[in-house]
């Protein structure tokens, strides 16, 4: 039966450092650390195994200590690990600088251990949507799209940066869904920030089926082909720490869409999801299905 959600994409650490005072530029800052295994691709089929649903990991992580506990965490939130690769070397990471307030100030990401990843090991006989996150490298990328595509499972696309979605613009075609924030959408297409009601028409003409447009704080676009964009509003959260909820988003709507949710209703999850993932210091929440019922308890 076609009910796994067969995620493509990063593993590494997070190593995350928020100031405890307004940050300082040029000098240091005291604040906290905290080392826990993040990279979209994991974070997503993490909080996959979280809400239940049948979810496969494929990536890459070194054959060190972080990537035995990077695939120990990961497995314990439910998801299957076995299509992960050791390589030699050091598992992936990403630094980030948060200020007091929760606020992403600068990141460097290091994952250059996802070229390793074999993508034969790629099995969607059984899969009933693929996510691919846009940190693998552009060959990895198109032969993954390409699977998908003679296979006929639906495939989800996340960004992750500006550069990233431009290196991987060409692939944007023909899919299910496609998830960038302004900046990325524009990345994409070409067209000015501002001008993305053009940007999400040029995607759909390309075949593209949803894309939905992450605004922050002001909410986001669902826009898909054929009708009206349909605006959903933020759900107000404390800001602990910002690291994870667009991944945690992207989550809960596929969950959701398993379940036969439209997709407007899955973008509600979905906002569910990164609220509570904003008020956590987790990059992953442990509690995230409790968390999110909390939410929509909230906003009825």
């Amino acid at each position: 039966m076609k009910q796994w959600v067969v995620v493509v994409g990063g593993t590494n650490m997070d190593v995350v450092a928020r100031t405890s005072a307004p940050l300082v530029a040029a000098t240091s800052n005291p604040g906290r650390t905290r080392i826990s295994p993040g990279g979209v691709g994991r974070n997503i089929a993490a909080c996959l195994g979280l809400l239940g649903a049948p979810v496969r990991l494929v990536s890459a992580v070194g054959d060190d200590a972080f990537g035995d506990e990077a695939l120990r965490v990961t497995a314990a939130c439910g998801a299957d690990v076995s299509a992960v690769r050791r390589v030699p070397g050091a598992t992936g990471t990403y630094t980030a600088v948060l200020d007091d307030r929760g606020e992403l100030v600068a990141a460097v990401s290091d994952m250059a251990v996802v070229d390793e990843l074999v993508l034969e090991t790629v099995h969607l006989t059984d899969a009933a949507l693929v996510v691919l996150d846009g940190n693998l490298a552009h060959a990895q990328a198109a032969r993954v799209v390409a699977a998908a595509a003679r296979a006929g499972v639906p495939l989800a696309f996340e960004p992750v940066s500006v550069a990233k979605a431009a290196r991987l613009a060409d692939l944007v075609h023909d899919l299910f869904l496609v998830t960038p924030n302004a900046d990325e959408l524009a990345a994409l297409t070409g067209r000015p920030t501002a001008d993305w009601h053009s940007s999400v028409a040029d995607l759909h003409s390309r075949g593209v089926e949803h894309v939905w447009v992450r605004h922050g704080a002001d909410g986001s676009w669902m826009c898909s082909r054929g009708t009206e964009p349909v605006h959903l509003a933020a759900v107000p959260a404390e800001v602990v720490d910002v690291t994870g909820a667009g991944d945690a988003m992207l989550a809960a709507w596929v969950a959701a869409w398993l379940r036969g949710d439209d997709p407007v209703e899955s973008a509600r999850d979905g906002h569910r999801a990164a609220a509570a993932t904003i008020g956590s210091p987790h990059t992953v929440r442990p509690d995230l299905a409790a968390a999110m019922h909390h939410h929509t308890r909230e906003h009825r």
